[in-house]
């Protein structure tokens, strides 16, 4: 017979509550939804703007991966849903203090008006394949008339996408990685910048280039400084706040961290885009990926470490 000693009452395994629920789909929902939310916002503000004519991939062919992207995630998220036949339970009722609540119904409105947008664009971006029924070109015209009353309703629901992204992890007070009130914010921002490397990617246009590349510069040095501040917040926290920081800084998931989202998915790719701003050649193509890999690295890292993390006194 083996014996065994525990010398502590508390975080026994296979008999103190852990959290190991969420895998790989949660982890490309929360990026695929950051994307999206990003990708709109940029759109619908262009249109308010009226700089449409400028930001030609912005409004009308990076967009297009906006609702693949909300469908895609979707699609992840309904995977890794335990109960799934009952997910339409989440539409008979309103929780103003739900994180998931409030995810769900933006969800709902957001993922059509996301296809209808495209959908208004239909002669730019397919102009060889024509409306053969009468109807459906008679309401891409309306969709485009109506265009500027859409993009006012996409700006909010897009910015409640993207931080409830984060807010759906910091809502779990339970884990003290996740308990964190900058993830909101840091997750948007993230999705903000994960969006115009997209439509660096898809720009044809120079000026459009290097007005995204600017405004990911910008965006870059925000995520950077929200990165410190909460792992700042982190150092300055309890006992268990310090440990669920030593997973980042000094633990198993330090160098997924710093290696892939610090140092190659934000401070490479910045610095990259500084120097094509300043005339140097740099492919367009290199920065975006980059960009793009350390987003999704990043909600990885954050959610997986985070299921590591407990309160144990």
């Amino acid at each position: 017979m083996e014996e065994e000693l525990f010398t502590s009452g508390r975080n026994i395994p296979n008999i103190d509550p852990s959290l190991q629920i969420w895998h790989w789909p949660i982890s490309v929902y929360l990026f695929l939804g950051g994307l999206a939310a990003g990708l709109l916002f940029f759109a619908a503000l262009s249109t308010v703007l009226k700089k449409e004519d400028e930001t030609p991939a912005t409004v009308k062919y990076a967009i297009i991966v906006a609702p693949i992207a909300l469908v895609l995630g979707l699609m992840a998220l309904f995977y890794d849903l335990t109960h799934k036949i009952f997910f339409w339970q989440l539409y008979t009722t309103v929780r103003i203090e739900s994180p998931m609540s409030w995810g769900a119904w933006v969800l709902l409105f957001i993922t059509p008006l996301s296809m209808l947008w495209v959908f208004s664009y239909w002669k730019d971006i397919f102009p060889k394949m024509d409306l053969r029924l009468s109807f459906l070109e008679k309401f891409r015209l309306f969709l485009a008339k109506n265009r500027m009353k859409m993009a006012y309703v996409l700006i909010p629901l897009s910015i409640i996408l993207g931080i409830y992204t984060g807010i759906l992890l910091s809502a779990f007070n339970a884990r003290p990685l996740w308990n964190n009130a900058i993830l909101g914010p840091l997750f948007l921002v993230s999705g903000l910048s994960t969006a115009a490397a997209t439509i660096i990617l898809f720009s044809k246009s120079h000026s459009e280039r290097s007005l995204f590349s600017k405004i990911d510069v910008g965006l870059i040095i925000i995520e950077l400084a929200l990165i410190v501040h909460m792992i700042m917040g982190y150092w300055a926290g309890s006992e268990v706040q310090l440990e669920a920081m030593e997973l980042l800084v000094n633990g198993e998931f330090t160098v997924m961290f710093f290696v892939f989202v610090i140092i190659l998915g934000l401070l490479l790719p910045g610095l990259l885009e500084i120097m094509e701003l300043r005339g140097y050649k740099v492919p367009v193509v290199v920065p975006a990926i980059l960009i793009l890999i350390g987003g999704l690295v990043f909600r990885f890292v954050m959610v997986e470490a985070g299921q590591l993390t407990r309160y144990l006194y």
